[in-house]
């Protein structure tokens, strides 16, 4: 098996990883921290809040990963968008970091609000609010930088051809439009989940792979 083929098949691995354990994590989430109680509910579902910000971790690594196996190979095309796509998507996986310790923080202010009482409860509530904003705006943060960098390397994908057109023009539209309406999150999960297995089963076309060796031969 050569080199790009190991990397395709990491790559599919990847995006299956980085999407599937994101979903995982933060969707189920949403219904205790949306909830008008939240500091109430946070600490009464502890091992789960600690189990989902496990997998919202494991996603984080999953992304910038994802962009870190493709550089070799589309540096090679787009010297300064492979870099940049690792760029951003290392910065999206921290900004996840970031909103996991923020969501662990609210977790242990929850522990001190249900021992507390009532005595102080305006000080957790203003707390609260706090590392909730925190944890929202990493998210929101990481959601930008991810769209940057796919943006990247689904622009470098189009371009070489290493994967069908109609499979990168489908993730480019899909990012671009993904963080401005939420029916469009569904899309690019569903052309994320599709590019994963067209790597692991069939890789990168050879032929672009070939003219991207020849250019820097």
């Amino acid at each position: 098996m050569n080199t790009y083929r190991k990397t395709a098949i990491s790559v599919g691995v990847l995006f299956i990883m980085a999407t599937v354990l994101g979903m995982l994590g933060n969707i189920p989430l949403n219904t205790i921290l949306d909830a008008p109680d939240y500091l109430i509910s946070i600490s009464a579902n502890e091992n789960r809040v600690i189990i989902e910000s496990l997998l919202v971790l494991l996603s984080a690594f999953a992304s910038a990963s994802i962009a870190i196996w493709l550089y070799p190979l589309l540096k090679k095309h787009h010297q300064a968008f492979a870099l940049g796509s690792v760029g951003f998507r290392v910065m999206e996986g921290m900004l996840y970091i970031v909103a996991v310790v923020g969501l662990l923080s609210l977790l242990t202010l929850s522990r001190e609000y249900v021992k507390a009482g009532a005595s102080n409860a305006s000080v957790f509530q203003v707390s609260g609010t706090l590392l909730l904003a925190i944890k929202t705006w990493a998210g929101q943060l990481g959601v930008i930088a991810f769209t940057l960098g796919a943006f990247m390397y689904y622009y470098v994908f189009y371009q070489s051809k290493l994967i069908p057109r109609w499979l990168s023009g489908w993730g480019f539209i899909g990012v671009a439009f993904s963080p401005v309406f939420m029916i469009l999150h569904l899309t690019i999960f569903v052309q994320e989940m599709v590019l994963a297995v067209w790597l692991i089963v069939k890789g990168f076309n050879p032929s672009a792979v070939a003219s991207l060796s020849a250019k820097t031969a």
